[in-house]
């Protein structure tokens, strides 16, 4: 049985113009999934999409640094159990006679934003996810809202199985819009124009040659810093001068720290904290590393890539459509040290090979991970949805 759930008839596009969309998440710290969500309310045709931004908690740095370009609603969930938090988002979205909700993530945002969505009166309810466990794991409760939404956005073709064959979605509602970077701004260190590699290495204190290591992601237990910690000491004795740049801020930080002192790697370890200089950062790197427990389609992963650094990489959700090894870089069982310390000790003592694989890398991106084609995808869903939806309420009012 289809719910209906428009609280006004709903006109074609063409008498309304742009569609009036919110993107619902908790917050928007320095991470992927929030980069990329940046990324996307930047560049949608504001002649078919005029974004929103809503953080039912604190906006974050991200939320704050795009604020003069979109609308930005925030502090609208006060606790984990405040119910109270329907009734606003309600009134949020009829008063702004939201056209189309997106739901980024699982867990609060994506069950509060769709049931929201659906008792305003909302066309169109999206949501967008990300990982392929926490915190991505969709539970029991948000499942129930499954018939309330229209689309669920996976961000690459293994991702979408996953959400049709584990989470039990319909396999007609999964969307599969691959994540996409600005290979503009990430793009290779040029010796003659931005020089990256040495400046970096100037402003760390490291001489012109020093081998380089670098992570780009959230410190938080599913990225699995510590195994990258265990890496930096079985491979120093192989590379001594090898370093590793970790980009990122979190609450495993005092973690990492205490297990590099503990196995004095400390001196090798650069904590960098957030930065919003990561294009040179990565382009200044010879390897980029992820050893997540679980992921979908890393942003951090293409980034490297797009800036011609191949990648080592846990070979965990769809990492593998991106990271071919001998191609783009080497992949490792999940959280098997020997198999990441061996990855990337082959990637490091074989120049011409990690130039290959960076050269490699970069032509993968720019063919199937580019900006504009995610951004595109995007505002085809929103649309065509939204055309569904409005045939029908024209239909059914005639």
């Amino acid at each position: 049985m289809k719910l209906r759930r428009w609280w006004r008839p709903v006109p074609p596009r063409h008498l309304i113009g742009p569609l009036r969309c919110q993107f619902v998440i908790t917050s928007m710290p320095v991470g992927g999934a929030e980069t990329l969500l940046v990324n996307l309310l930047q560049r949608l045709d504001p002649t078919l999409i005029q974004p929103e931004l809503i953080c039912l908690k604190q906006p974050g740095p991200l939320g704050e640094s795009i604020a003069d370009q979109v609308p930005v609603h925030s502090s609208l969930l006060r606790g984990k159990w405040d119910l109270t938090v329907l009734p606003r988002l309600m009134r949020l979205m009829r008063r702004r006679r939201t056209d189309a909700v997106v739901t980024v993530g699982a867990g609060d945002k994506m069950f509060w934003g769709r049931l929201s969505a659906y008792l305003a009166g909302v066309p169109v309810i999206a949501s967008a996810l990300h990982s392929t466990g926490w915190p991505d794991g969709v539970g029991r409760l948000n499942r129930t809202l499954t018939p309330l939404t229209d689309s669920f956005i996976a961000v690459a073709d293994s991702h979408g199985q996953f959400l049709s064959q584990y989470e039990r979605f319909p396999k007609h509602k999964v969307r599969v819009i691959r994540n996409g970077v600005d290979c503009q701004r990430f793009s290779p260190s040029d010796e003659k124009v931005d020089n990256h590699r040495d400046d970096v290495r100037r402003e760390l204190g490291l001489a012109p040659q020093t081998p380089l290591i670098g992570i780009v992601a959230a410190l938080r237990s599913e990225k699995n810093h510590s195994l990258l910690v265990r890496a930096a000491a079985r491979l120093r004795g192989r590379h001594p001068d090898l370093h590793w740049v970790i980009v990122g801020d979190g609450p495993e930080k005092e973690t990492i720290q205490s297990l590099a002192a503990e196995l004095s790697i400390a001196d090798r370890l650069i904590l960098l904290g957030t930065r919003h200089d990561t294009p040179r950062l990565v382009a200044a790197l010879d390897l980029f590393t992820l050893c997540s427990l679980n992921e979908a389609s890393p942003v951090s992963i293409l980034e490297a890539l797009a800036c011609q650094v191949p990648v080592v990489a846990s070979d965990v959700g769809s990492v593998s459509e991106s990271i071919i090894p001998g191609q783009t870089g080497r992949l490792f069982p999940s959280q098997d040290l020997d198999a990441m310390v061996d990855a990337i000790d082959q990637l490091l003592s074989d120049t011409p090979q990690r130039i290959r694989c960076g050269a490699q890398g970069r032509r993968r991106v720019l063919d199937t991970g580019s900006l504009e084609s995610m951004v595109s995808g995007y505002e085809q869903l929103l649309t065509t949805l939204y055309d569904r939806v409005a045939a029908n309420s024209q239909s059914e009012s005639g």
